[in-house]
């Protein structure tokens, strides 16, 4: 099975896994609707707020979904898709463990004569923070992995590697500002024919302002500097302006988020234009008593 079969398998697992889910929980929420007929109406409009300010926390104590589409202009038809949940766990009553997942699928053009265009999964970076539940400043820290899923040189550095994590952030009224980062080296490959080291730096400052009707502007970066390159070809850094609101999809919250992004600096021959889409699925967890 190729990289290509493979990747669409694997989204056509999670689709279904989540209409499965959905299916179940619209018939949980008719059953109590028709328990629960006369018992007053919900505030989804306060629901939906607090879920738009806690998505613009990437380590929030709840579960998410995003399906992220990206579209870059330059070296078109050049495309990703990133599926990346966010899933929180209580250790006890001072910390939680967030657990980040990003497993990217690649869309690469023909960049060569007589080449194909390749399409697969790349390599998932998972990332761990713990973060303390009773803090005014959120932050968190922990190891963060990267790991290949292809061995075709145009998806995939090829490498195992690891490093440090951390994020940091304030909320105050409808303001959220703060930064995430990670470094990872590398320290094993999947095949002998890899053999570029990977030390990699990823930077993400954000500032969010979260308007009415759960409507939030972002302005961000996610950056990478690849400290093996030459000094003028280490650094992808794009300014991305966002634009997203919550609504509801059956039972559960549901962002939908559009916006585009210029890079700054890149390397020779590096994507200009930035389009994205992004969906995002809240799914409950149960709350403490």
């Amino acid at each position: 099975m190729n990289a290509s079969n493979g990747g669409r398998r694997t989204i056509i697992a999670i689709v279904l896994a989540l209409s499965a889910l959905r299916g179940s929980a619209l018939a949980q929420q008719t059953s109590t609707t028709q328990t629960h007929a006369a018992d007053p109406p919900e505030d989804h409009s306060a629901e939906a707020a607090d879920v738009a300010k806690q998505l613009a926390n990437p380590i929030a104590n709840m579960v998410s979904i995003p399906f992220q589409f990206n579209w870059q202009v330059h070296i078109a038809p050049f495309d990703s898709t990133r599926f990346q949940p966010v899933v929180p766990m209580t250790l006890n009553d001072n910390w939680n463990l967030i657990m980040r997942f990003i497993l990217p699928f690649m869309g690469q053009p023909v960049t060569s004569l007589g080449g194909f265009p390749e399409s697969g999964t790349s390599d998932i970076t998972l990332s761990l923070f713990f973060s303390p539940s009773k803090s005014k400043l959120i932050w968190g820290v922990g190891p963060a992995f990267g790991i290949p899923t292809s061995t075709d040189p145009q998806l995939t550095s090829g490498k195992f590697s690891v490093g440090p994590t951390a994020v940091v952030l304030r909320q105050e009224g409808p303001w959220t500002v703060g930064a995430l980062v990670n470094q990872l080296w590398s320290y094993g490959s999947v095949a002998s024919y890899f053999t570029r080291s990977v030390n990699q730096m990823f930077l993400q400052p954000f500032v969010a302002y979260q308007m009415k009707h759960a409507v939030t502007l972002t302005l961000d970066s996610e950056s990478t500097f690849d400290w093996e390159a030459s000094s003028d070809q280490r650094s992808t850094v794009p300014i991305i302006a966002l634009i997203s609101k919550v609504t509801r999809l059956g039972p559960f919250p549901f962002s939908i988020q559009g916006g585009a992004g210029y890079y700054v600096w890149r390397p020779d021959g590096a994507q200009h234009w930035l389009g994205r889409l992004n969906f995002v699925l809240i799914l409950p967890r149960e709350k403490k008593k």
